[in-house]
């Protein structure tokens, strides 16, 4: 879940850790391990999390605690997708939300056909959310997303001040976005952050994989159980095209 410092140039205090976070398991992820088609399909617009993704979310969020890491993260970056922060609040969020408190709940009970209770904002980080750290744009609608002014009530206490457009401006119904320009997206979101106090953040939204196994990592395999990213799905599909009968 983190890269642990190894031999640096730089002490630590002069360094940032960065808890990199995919998603758990989608509604698209499941149809799309079926056929890769379906991620055309605009019935799972801006997918959200299946029963064995909330399963996945909760055993994250039992090790974040168990392992100690929730005292060290200053700030929880989640991209504005209903799937990423649904992660974000189930993994990293407080516990159950009572009414008449004064802090507002990171989610709301039942947001995103999630049949979850609402979730605090007490006793946790910060939680933003940043358009730059969002999944491929383009073409297939479970990538795109709603408007910001949707979000706010389903997501109280996530900070989206940072998101100039209410519409998703950035979605085009007939253009997928190139991994050259995904990772020129990448570069400018770090460099966003760059020169930011935080010592300790995490992003949620796509996977990846360190070369070591720090005491943070999570020692199940997430996401159990089908969920391809739709590139992995679209290269798969490719790949059994290809093949000779």
């Amino acid at each position: 879940m983190d890269n642990t410092a190894g031999s640096s140039l730089y002490p630590l205090y002069r360094c940032k850790v960065l808890h990199l976070v995919r998603h758990a398991q989608g509604i698209h992820n499941v149809e799309g391990e079926k056929n890769s088609k379906a991620y055309l399909s605009p019935e799972l617009f801006d997918a959200h999390l299946t029963p064995l993704g909330w399963q996945q979310v909760d055993n994250l969020h039992k090790h974040v605690h168990a392992s100690g890491l929730i005292k060290r993260i200053d700030l929880v970056i989640t991209s504005p997708l209903l799937r990423t922060m649904q992660t974000a609040v189930g993994v990293f969020g407080g516990h159950g939300y009572t009414d008449g408190v004064d802090a507002p709940p990171l989610m709301v009970a039942n947001a995103g056909n999630s049949d979850r209770a609402a979730i605090s904002s007490l006793n946790c980080p910060p939680f933003l959310a940043v358009e730059l750290c969002r999944e491929h744009f383009g073409i297939h609608p479970c990538d795109k997303r709603r408007r910001i002014s949707e979000y706010r009530p389903l997501f109280p206490a996530i900070d989206f001040s940072q998101i100039e457009s209410d519409e998703d401006i950035l979605w085009e119904a007939d253009t997928r976005e190139s991994n050259e320009d995904v990772a020129a997206r990448g570069m400018k979101f770090m460099n966003c952050f760059a020169n930011c106090e935080l010592r300790s953040m995490v992003i949620v939204d796509k996977s990846m994989i360190g070369s070591d196994s720090p005491t943070t990592n999570y020692p199940g395999k997430i996401p159990s159980g089908p969920d391809l990213s739709s590139e992995a799905a679209d290269e798969n599909n490719s790949e059994v095209l290809k093949s000779p009968a």
